[in-house]
Protein backbone atom coordinates (compact mmCIF):
# COMPACT_ATOMS: atom_id res chain seq x y z
CA UNK A 1 0.00 0.00 0.00
CA UNK A 2 2.67 1.81 0.54
CA UNK A 3 4.12 1.42 -3.00
CA UNK A 4 1.24 2.07 -4.17
CA UNK A 5 0.98 5.68 -2.54
CA UNK A 6 4.31 6.93 -3.22
CA UNK A 7 3.97 5.59 -7.09
CA UNK A 8 0.66 7.81 -7.02
CA UNK A 9 2.51 10.79 -5.50
CA UNK A 10 5.32 10.57 -7.60
CA UNK A 11 2.97 10.66 -10.95
CA UNK A 12 0.79 13.40 -9.26
CA UNK A 13 4.17 15.29 -8.82
CA UNK A 14 5.04 14.70 -12.28
CA UNK A 15 1.54 15.73 -13.63
CA UNK A 16 1.79 19.11 -11.75
CA UNK A 17 5.24 19.64 -12.94
CA UNK A 18 4.63 19.41 -16.50
CA UNK A 19 2.57 22.46 -17.16
CA UNK A 20 5.17 24.03 -15.39
CA UNK A 21 7.86 23.18 -17.65
CA UNK A 22 6.17 23.89 -20.71
CA UNK A 23 5.30 27.09 -19.40
CA UNK A 24 9.48 27.72 -18.87
CA UNK A 25 9.96 26.50 -22.45
CA UNK A 26 7.89 28.91 -23.71
CA UNK A 27 8.75 31.97 -22.31
CA UNK A 28 10.22 34.66 -25.18
CA UNK A 29 13.51 35.71 -25.85
CA UNK A 30 12.85 39.19 -24.39
CA UNK A 31 11.23 37.80 -21.33
CA UNK A 32 14.08 35.64 -20.49
CA UNK A 33 16.43 39.02 -21.10
CA UNK A 34 13.82 40.96 -18.55
CA UNK A 35 14.10 37.97 -15.77
CA UNK A 36 17.76 38.26 -16.38
CA UNK A 37 18.39 41.96 -15.32
CA UNK A 38 16.07 41.30 -12.77
CA UNK A 39 18.14 38.70 -10.88
CA UNK A 40 21.17 40.72 -11.99
CA UNK A 41 19.82 43.65 -9.97
CA UNK A 42 18.90 41.35 -6.96
CA UNK A 43 22.68 39.85 -6.83
CA UNK A 44 21.63 36.19 -8.47
CA UNK A 45 24.39 36.62 -10.83
CA UNK A 46 24.50 32.73 -11.85
CA UNK A 47 20.95 33.13 -12.25
CA UNK A 48 20.77 35.79 -14.44
CA UNK A 49 23.80 34.66 -16.71
CA UNK A 50 21.82 31.39 -17.73
CA UNK A 51 18.96 33.22 -18.38
CA UNK A 52 21.22 35.61 -20.65
CA UNK A 53 22.27 33.18 -22.82
CA UNK A 54 18.87 31.45 -22.79
CA UNK A 55 17.94 34.48 -24.38
CA UNK A 56 20.38 34.23 -26.67
CA UNK A 57 20.39 31.37 -27.61
CA UNK A 58 16.10 31.00 -28.09
CA UNK A 59 16.27 34.43 -30.17
CA UNK A 60 18.80 32.93 -32.36
CA UNK A 61 16.86 29.68 -32.53
CA UNK A 62 13.83 31.81 -33.48
CA UNK A 63 15.38 33.43 -36.34
CA UNK A 64 17.32 30.73 -37.91
CA UNK A 65 13.80 28.68 -38.12
CA UNK A 66 12.30 32.08 -39.90
CA UNK A 67 15.44 32.43 -42.28
CA UNK A 68 14.83 28.63 -43.35
CA UNK A 69 10.88 28.70 -43.83
CA UNK A 70 11.65 32.12 -45.94
CA UNK A 71 14.36 30.21 -47.82
CA UNK A 72 12.02 27.22 -48.47
CA UNK A 73 9.42 29.65 -49.95
CA UNK A 74 11.98 31.79 -52.34
CA UNK A 75 13.05 27.79 -53.44
CA UNK A 76 9.82 27.21 -54.74
CA UNK A 77 9.85 27.04 -58.61
CA UNK A 78 6.89 29.09 -58.91
CA UNK A 79 8.65 32.09 -56.84
CA UNK A 80 11.41 31.62 -57.98
CA UNK A 81 9.84 32.84 -61.43
CA UNK A 82 8.48 35.72 -59.58
CA UNK A 83 12.55 37.17 -59.20
CA UNK A 84 13.34 39.31 -56.68
CA UNK A 85 9.83 41.42 -55.98
CA UNK A 86 9.11 40.95 -52.44
CA UNK A 87 5.60 42.19 -52.75
CA UNK A 88 5.27 39.64 -54.87
CA UNK A 89 6.40 36.87 -52.77
CA UNK A 90 4.66 38.47 -49.74
CA UNK A 91 0.90 38.27 -51.59
CA UNK A 92 2.32 34.18 -53.27
CA UNK A 93 2.78 33.64 -49.95
CA UNK A 94 -0.35 34.32 -48.24
CA UNK A 95 -2.36 33.54 -50.94
CA UNK A 96 -0.85 29.67 -51.07
CA UNK A 97 -0.86 29.26 -47.18
CA UNK A 98 2.62 29.60 -46.48
CA UNK A 99 1.99 30.44 -42.96
CA UNK A 100 5.85 29.70 -41.56
CA UNK A 101 6.91 32.49 -44.45
CA UNK A 102 4.09 34.72 -44.12
CA UNK A 103 4.84 34.90 -40.23
CA UNK A 104 8.64 35.74 -40.71
CA UNK A 105 7.82 37.73 -43.18
CA UNK A 106 5.70 39.80 -40.68
CA UNK A 107 7.94 39.43 -37.71
CA UNK A 108 10.50 41.21 -40.28
CA UNK A 109 8.43 43.88 -41.03
CA UNK A 110 7.59 44.30 -37.42
CA UNK A 111 11.87 44.58 -36.49
CA UNK A 112 12.85 46.30 -39.82
CA UNK A 113 11.14 48.91 -41.85
CA UNK A 114 9.64 47.47 -45.20
CA UNK A 115 10.69 50.69 -47.20
CA UNK A 116 14.39 50.26 -46.00
CA UNK A 117 14.56 46.62 -47.97
CA UNK A 118 13.72 48.02 -51.78
CA UNK A 119 11.03 45.63 -52.30
CA UNK A 120 13.69 43.02 -52.37
CA UNK A 121 13.19 39.10 -51.10
CA UNK A 122 16.91 38.47 -51.11
CA UNK A 123 17.53 41.60 -48.94
CA UNK A 124 14.81 40.70 -46.59
CA UNK A 125 16.36 37.15 -46.51
CA UNK A 126 19.14 39.04 -45.51
CA UNK A 127 17.57 41.25 -42.93
CA UNK A 128 15.86 38.74 -40.98
CA UNK A 129 19.31 36.40 -41.32
CA UNK A 130 20.88 39.66 -39.65
CA UNK A 131 18.13 39.71 -36.76
CA UNK A 132 19.76 36.29 -35.67
CA UNK A 133 22.47 38.63 -34.00
CA UNK A 134 20.82 39.83 -30.05
CA UNK A 135 23.73 42.62 -28.49
CA UNK A 136 21.31 43.23 -25.88
CA UNK A 137 22.30 39.74 -24.60
CA UNK A 138 26.01 39.94 -25.44
CA UNK A 139 26.09 43.39 -23.20
CA UNK A 140 24.32 41.80 -20.50
CA UNK A 141 26.00 38.63 -20.05
CA UNK A 142 29.28 40.79 -20.12
CA UNK A 143 27.62 42.83 -17.17
CA UNK A 144 27.93 39.52 -15.39
CA UNK A 145 31.60 39.57 -16.39
CA UNK A 146 32.48 42.27 -15.30
CA UNK A 147 31.00 42.85 -11.89
CA UNK A 148 32.56 39.19 -11.38
CA UNK A 149 35.61 40.54 -12.35
CA UNK A 150 35.94 39.04 -15.41
CA UNK A 151 37.35 42.69 -17.37
CA UNK A 152 39.04 40.01 -20.43
CA UNK A 153 35.51 38.02 -20.64
CA UNK A 154 32.97 41.80 -20.29
CA UNK A 155 35.23 43.87 -23.16
CA UNK A 156 34.95 40.20 -25.26
CA UNK A 157 31.39 40.63 -24.65
CA UNK A 158 30.95 44.32 -24.90
CA UNK A 159 32.96 44.29 -28.07
CA UNK A 160 30.47 42.01 -29.56
CA UNK A 161 27.55 43.50 -28.43
CA UNK A 162 29.00 47.03 -30.22
CA UNK A 163 29.78 45.12 -33.57
CA UNK A 164 25.93 43.66 -33.81
CA UNK A 165 25.06 47.44 -32.50
CA UNK A 166 22.91 47.64 -35.78
CA UNK A 167 20.19 45.31 -34.06
CA UNK A 168 19.51 47.65 -30.46
CA UNK A 169 16.44 48.88 -30.20
CA UNK A 170 17.44 51.91 -27.96
CA UNK A 171 20.60 53.28 -30.82
CA UNK A 172 21.77 55.17 -28.29
CA UNK A 173 22.99 52.64 -26.07
CA UNK A 174 25.50 52.86 -28.50
CA UNK A 175 27.48 55.50 -26.61
CA UNK A 176 26.55 53.93 -23.07
CA UNK A 177 28.25 50.84 -24.50
CA UNK A 178 31.54 52.45 -25.88
CA UNK A 179 31.27 54.30 -21.93
CA UNK A 180 31.79 50.71 -20.85
CA UNK A 181 34.34 49.69 -23.16
CA UNK A 182 36.60 52.84 -22.21
CA UNK A 183 35.73 52.48 -18.68
CA UNK A 184 37.22 48.57 -18.55
CA UNK A 185 40.13 49.90 -20.84
CA UNK A 186 40.93 52.65 -17.94
CA UNK A 187 40.85 49.79 -15.06
CA UNK A 188 43.28 47.65 -17.17
CA UNK A 189 46.15 50.35 -17.86
CA UNK A 190 44.96 50.60 -21.87
CA UNK A 191 45.11 53.87 -22.23
CA UNK A 192 45.84 53.95 -25.86
CA UNK A 193 42.96 52.05 -26.93
CA UNK A 194 40.79 53.86 -24.10
CA UNK A 195 41.68 57.19 -25.56
CA UNK A 196 40.83 56.02 -29.12
CA UNK A 197 37.54 55.01 -27.43
CA UNK A 198 36.69 58.16 -26.24
CA UNK A 199 37.92 60.14 -29.40
CA UNK A 200 35.79 58.05 -31.45
CA UNK A 201 32.86 59.29 -29.24
CA UNK A 202 33.81 62.71 -29.61
CA UNK A 203 34.03 62.55 -33.28
CA UNK A 204 30.52 61.05 -33.63
CA UNK A 205 28.51 63.08 -31.14
CA UNK A 206 30.33 66.39 -30.63
CA UNK A 207 29.99 68.03 -34.17
CA UNK A 208 31.52 71.59 -32.56
CA UNK A 209 34.60 69.27 -31.66
CA UNK A 210 35.04 68.41 -34.96
CA UNK A 211 34.73 71.10 -36.93
CA UNK A 212 36.39 73.46 -34.36
CA UNK A 213 33.33 75.84 -34.98
CA UNK A 214 30.60 76.78 -32.38
CA UNK A 215 27.03 76.89 -34.51
CA UNK A 216 25.17 79.25 -33.28
CA UNK A 217 22.27 76.49 -32.93
CA UNK A 218 24.48 74.75 -30.42
CA UNK A 219 25.56 77.94 -28.35
CA UNK A 220 23.08 79.38 -26.49
CA UNK A 221 24.98 82.79 -25.25
CA UNK A 222 23.43 84.90 -22.83
CA UNK A 223 21.12 86.99 -24.33
CA UNK A 224 22.27 90.34 -22.48
CA UNK A 225 25.51 90.17 -24.45
CA UNK A 226 26.28 91.99 -27.92
CA UNK A 227 28.61 90.04 -28.30
CA UNK A 228 26.84 87.15 -28.21
CA UNK A 229 24.15 88.01 -30.43
CA UNK A 230 26.44 89.68 -32.96
CA UNK A 231 28.40 86.70 -34.65
CA UNK A 232 26.50 83.15 -35.45
CA UNK A 233 29.34 80.89 -34.86
CA UNK A 234 32.16 80.78 -32.50
CA UNK A 235 35.82 79.49 -33.42
CA UNK A 236 37.08 76.58 -30.17
CA UNK A 237 40.36 79.38 -30.51
CA UNK A 238 38.08 82.30 -29.76
CA UNK A 239 36.55 80.17 -26.54
CA UNK A 240 39.59 79.08 -25.22
CA UNK A 241 41.46 82.50 -25.68
CA UNK A 242 38.09 84.16 -23.44
CA UNK A 243 38.64 81.92 -20.79
CA UNK A 244 42.39 82.24 -21.11
CA UNK A 245 42.23 86.02 -21.13
CA UNK A 246 38.83 86.97 -18.65
CA UNK A 247 38.60 84.26 -16.60
CA UNK A 248 35.81 81.58 -15.85
CA UNK A 249 32.96 83.80 -15.09
CA UNK A 250 32.87 85.77 -18.06
CA UNK A 251 33.87 82.44 -20.25
CA UNK A 252 30.30 81.13 -18.49
CA UNK A 253 28.48 84.50 -18.93
CA UNK A 254 29.03 84.01 -22.29
CA UNK A 255 28.77 80.52 -23.50
CA UNK A 256 26.55 77.70 -23.30
CA UNK A 257 26.78 73.95 -24.82
CA UNK A 258 24.31 71.42 -23.60
CA UNK A 259 26.22 67.89 -24.70
CA UNK A 260 26.09 65.71 -21.56
CA UNK A 261 26.76 62.88 -24.61
CA UNK A 262 30.31 63.82 -24.60
CA UNK A 263 30.89 65.29 -21.46
CA UNK A 264 32.11 62.60 -19.83
CA UNK A 265 34.09 61.95 -22.70
CA UNK A 266 35.74 64.93 -22.84
CA UNK A 267 36.19 64.96 -18.99
CA UNK A 268 38.13 61.51 -18.52
CA UNK A 269 40.69 63.05 -21.54
CA UNK A 270 41.34 66.21 -20.28
CA UNK A 271 42.46 64.14 -16.85
CA UNK A 272 44.48 61.37 -18.74
CA UNK A 273 45.82 64.99 -20.91
CA UNK A 274 46.63 66.56 -17.90
CA UNK A 275 48.63 63.44 -16.38
CA UNK A 276 50.37 63.51 -19.35
CA UNK A 277 51.35 67.18 -19.63
CA UNK A 278 49.55 67.29 -23.43
CA UNK A 279 48.67 71.14 -24.04
CA UNK A 280 45.23 69.23 -25.26
CA UNK A 281 43.85 68.77 -21.61
CA UNK A 282 42.74 72.37 -21.31
CA UNK A 283 40.21 72.55 -23.94
CA UNK A 284 39.35 68.91 -23.22
CA UNK A 285 38.54 70.29 -20.11
CA UNK A 286 36.91 73.33 -20.53
CA UNK A 287 34.18 71.90 -23.12
CA UNK A 288 33.75 68.71 -20.08
CA UNK A 289 33.35 72.13 -17.58
CA UNK A 290 31.16 74.02 -19.73
CA UNK A 291 29.01 71.25 -20.63
CA UNK A 292 28.65 70.60 -16.86
CA UNK A 293 27.79 73.99 -15.69
CA UNK A 294 25.41 74.92 -18.90
CA UNK A 295 23.10 71.44 -17.52
CA UNK A 296 23.28 73.00 -14.02
CA UNK A 297 22.24 76.68 -15.30
CA UNK A 298 19.61 74.98 -17.63
CA UNK A 299 18.48 73.06 -14.61
CA UNK A 300 18.37 75.59 -12.25
CA UNK A 301 16.26 77.83 -14.98
CA UNK A 302 13.69 75.57 -14.74
CA UNK A 303 12.76 76.49 -11.80
CA UNK A 304 13.66 80.46 -11.85
CA UNK A 305 12.78 81.35 -15.46
CA UNK A 306 14.72 84.59 -14.83
CA UNK A 307 17.65 82.99 -13.45
CA UNK A 308 21.12 84.81 -14.77
CA UNK A 309 24.75 83.30 -14.31
CA UNK A 310 26.70 85.93 -12.65
CA UNK A 311 29.17 83.97 -11.36
CA UNK A 312 30.63 79.97 -10.04
CA UNK A 313 30.22 81.44 -6.48
CA UNK A 314 26.66 82.71 -6.66
CA UNK A 315 25.90 79.15 -9.10
CA UNK A 316 27.00 76.89 -6.37
CA UNK A 317 24.86 78.69 -3.84
CA UNK A 318 22.20 77.55 -5.93
CA UNK A 319 23.45 73.73 -6.30
CA UNK A 320 23.35 73.68 -2.59
CA UNK A 321 19.81 74.24 -2.49
CA UNK A 322 18.95 71.40 -4.73
CA UNK A 323 19.65 67.57 -4.27
CA UNK A 324 19.37 66.74 -7.59
CA UNK A 325 22.22 69.30 -8.38
CA UNK A 326 24.69 67.81 -5.82
CA UNK A 327 24.06 64.39 -7.18
CA UNK A 328 24.46 65.65 -10.48
CA UNK A 329 28.06 67.41 -9.33
CA UNK A 330 29.05 64.25 -7.77
CA UNK A 331 28.92 62.29 -10.83
CA UNK A 332 30.25 64.32 -12.99
CA UNK A 333 33.52 65.17 -10.55
CA UNK A 334 32.73 68.67 -10.66
CA UNK A 335 35.27 70.39 -8.46
CA UNK A 336 37.76 67.39 -9.84
CA UNK A 337 36.96 68.84 -13.51
CA UNK A 338 37.62 72.97 -12.10
CA UNK A 339 41.02 71.83 -10.21
CA UNK A 340 42.33 70.23 -13.28
CA UNK A 341 41.22 72.94 -15.40
CA UNK A 342 43.28 74.93 -13.11
CA UNK A 343 46.15 73.24 -13.55
CA UNK A 344 46.01 73.21 -17.48
CA UNK A 345 45.85 76.94 -17.10
CA UNK A 346 48.48 76.99 -14.29
CA UNK A 347 50.85 74.82 -17.36
CA UNK A 348 50.13 77.22 -20.17
CA UNK A 349 51.20 80.01 -17.92
CA UNK A 350 47.70 81.35 -17.78
CA UNK A 351 48.28 81.32 -13.95
CA UNK A 352 46.04 84.27 -12.68
CA UNK A 353 42.90 82.71 -13.90
CA UNK A 354 44.22 79.71 -12.57
CA UNK A 355 44.05 81.12 -9.09
CA UNK A 356 40.63 82.28 -9.78
CA UNK A 357 39.89 78.27 -10.08
CA UNK A 358 41.39 77.92 -7.29
CA UNK A 359 40.10 80.07 -5.17
CA UNK A 360 36.51 79.48 -6.17
CA UNK A 361 37.19 75.99 -5.34
CA UNK A 362 38.86 77.03 -2.18
CA UNK A 363 35.65 78.38 -0.67
CA UNK A 364 33.65 75.04 -1.57
CA UNK A 365 34.24 72.56 1.67
CA UNK A 366 31.87 70.21 -0.09
CA UNK A 367 34.81 70.06 -2.63
CA UNK A 368 36.73 67.98 -0.06
CA UNK A 369 40.21 67.18 -1.12
CA UNK A 370 39.72 69.26 -4.37
CA UNK A 371 39.25 72.39 -1.52
CA UNK A 372 42.39 71.22 0.11
CA UNK A 373 44.35 71.01 -2.79
CA UNK A 374 43.30 74.68 -3.85
CA UNK A 375 44.13 75.67 -0.70
CA UNK A 376 47.40 74.31 -1.23
CA UNK A 377 48.32 75.40 -4.58
CA UNK A 378 47.12 79.00 -3.80
CA UNK A 379 50.02 78.66 -0.97
CA UNK A 380 52.31 77.49 -3.05
CA UNK A 381 51.50 77.43 -6.59
CA UNK A 382 52.93 74.48 -8.32
CA UNK A 383 52.74 72.66 -11.90
CA UNK A 384 50.97 69.37 -11.09
CA UNK A 385 53.61 66.26 -11.67
CA UNK A 386 53.46 63.61 -14.78
CA UNK A 387 52.69 60.49 -14.00
CA UNK A 388 52.33 57.40 -16.02
CA UNK A 389 49.38 56.25 -13.87
CA UNK A 390 46.02 57.41 -14.63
Amino acid sequence: MNKYFKLMSFLLLIIISVPVFAQLEAIPWWLSLEYGKQRFRAGAYGDALLLFEDARRDRRSMYEKMERDLILLLSVNEVRRLGDSLDRVEQYSKERYYTAASAALDELFYRVPKSSLNNSANAALLAIGALKDYPEAEYWIGEVYRIEGELSLALSQFRKAYAMRANFEDRHFNVTLQYKIAAILRTRAEYVEMERTLLYIINEYDTLWINANLAQENILASERLPYAQASSSFERTAMTRTLENDGINRFLELYRYNNSTVEQAHRILGLYHVNLGHSSAGQHLMFAFLIQNTIIIEEIRQRQYNYAFTGLQALMQEVNKSSVLLSYINEVEYFKTAYYLAASLYRGGKTAIARNLWEFLALQPQAGQWQSRAVSQLRNPQTEPITENF
